[in-house]
């Protein structure tokens, strides 16, 4: 086994990689692989949970499946997949579960699998600081899929959507689901939605949908009469996203685009 920790340990001491690798016996290949993946995976400095079977694990996720027995992932293909509208990771698990049994290889378990994905997304460098201030800004916008509701009475299914409110500081999310994207509905959910926060922050930031916004060109937008009365009755202000800025929040590669904590069915 590679001892990743001595390795990493003589790097940060500024020892170079040619004389890591007589020290430990490693190819400079080895060290120089060793190294890039620590750097890739944002390991800058070693705590003590660092151990060399842990850093081997962690830099080596690819070696481990076929030295134990298990079937391999692959995360390169797991981290495309999961760019696709309402891909999961519960999904591709499911899916990699079912090819494993058909090889006749074991499965990780679910937890075991998105640990080690998310130590290979690292590279990714997915994460991004939100500059804002608690309270400045509410995002709102429906959200890309719709949900199927059962109608009792008919006996059928109807299409609900769902609309999404955002407050980008603390990630916290209202989700409410409608029959419609009418005005009323765009007007009810808002309303819903600064009850449910128990405040009304200082700008409403929606993506530029008709239901809110009538006109948008570089530099002059015009808001929806009601949606601006809305606005003025809750001393907030309406300031439309740039086109194609929306930004889609969610931490968890577990979920779907987005974080739906709370759905209400608007009948």
């Amino acid at each position: 086994m590679i001892d990743g920790r001595k390795i990493l340990e003589l790097h940060f001491d500024g020892i170079s990689q040619r004389t890591i690798s007589a020290s430990t016996g490693h190819s400079r290949n080895t060290v120089s692989d060793v190294i890039q993946r620590a750097t890739e995976r944002g390991i800058d400095s070693l705590e003590d949970r660092m151990t060399k079977k842990w850093l081997y694990e962690f830099l080596f996720p690819e070696r481990e499946p076929i030295e134990k027995g298990y079937h391999p992932v692959d995360f390169e293909m797991i981290h495309k997949e999961l760019q696709k509208k309402n891909v999961t990771l519960k999904l591709l698990h499911h899916e990699y579960c079912s090819t494993a049994r058909d090889a006749g290889r074991i499965p990780y378990a679910y937890r075991s699998f998105t640990e080690k994905y998310g130590s290979c997304a690292k590279k990714y460098k997915l994460t991004m600081p939100i500059r804002r201030k608690p309270g400045e800004v509410l995002e709102v916008d429906w959200a890309g899929a719709t949900l199927k509701i059962m109608d009792s009475a008919a006996g059928e299914e109807i299409e609900a959507y769902v609309f999404v409110a955002a407050l980008p500081y603390s990630q916290y999310f209202y989700a409410e689901a409608f029959l419609d994207m009418k005005s009323q509905s765009w007007l009810t959910a808002h309303v819903h939605a600064f009850e449910y926060f128990g405040g009304v922050t200082e700008t409403l930031v929606p993506d530029n949908l008709k239901t809110g916004i009538t006109k948008h060109r570089r530099g002059d937008s015009q808001v929806n009469e009601a949606y601006r009365e809305l606005a003025d009755h809750y001393r907030t202000v309406v300031v439309p996203s740039r086109i194609r800025q929306f930004t889609k929040r969610c931490q968890s590669p577990d979920q779907p685009s987005y974080c739906l904590p709370m759905i209400n069915v608007h009948t």
